[in-house]
């Protein structure tokens, strides 16, 4: 990655001036999201328990976290479209993480519950995710990783 004077750093209203006329890139919101996402996958890969992908972590910890839901609740809880999360629980399914039950209230929907709700895994994935956080935000001061995920949050 070609490093820049950074144009994005606050305070510097002539590398902004240039940034805004010039194209370049290195100082693209879009581009950067990318190659930090890129960086924070391989970490994941790295640290990943039960070979889980970022998408199955997610639905797991959050059925851990808040109980059982139905599937096309778990997808909102989780920003995953109706395709995307299919597939998640299939694959957790799988793997003999979830177990689907049918809805008692609605006989036309299944409910999705950790097949395991015990706090051993529900701690072994919060710990994967700490670790993972901690190694991608790395680079970061304390007070940059707290402006870095507040920021982030303020865009989603």
């Amino acid at each position: 990655m070609t490093k820049l004077d950074d144009p994005t750093a606050a305070g510097n209203e002539t590398a902004n001036d240039a940034a805004e006329e010039t194209y370049v890139l290195d100082a693209q919101i879009g581009y950067l999201l990318r190659l930090a996402n890129q960086r924070h996958a391989v970490i994941f890969q790295e640290l990943s328990v039960l070979d889980l992908t970022p998408t199955q972590f997610s639905a797991l910890v959050r059925l851990l976290d808040e109980g059982e839901y139905s599937q096309n609740e778990l997808g909102r809880r989780t920003a995953m479209d109706v395709a995307t999360i299919k597939g998640v629980v299939d694959r957790l399914r799988g793997k003999g993480l979830v177990t689907l039950n049918p809805d008692p209230n609605d006989k036309r929907r299944t409910t999705i519950s950790a097949a395991d709700p015990g706090q051993k895994l529900r701690a072994t994935l919060h710990d994967m995710g700490r670790r993972i956080t901690e190694k991608t935000l790395a680079p970061l001061t304390k007070s940059e990783r707290r402006t870095l995920l507040r920021l982030l949050s303020k865009l989603t």
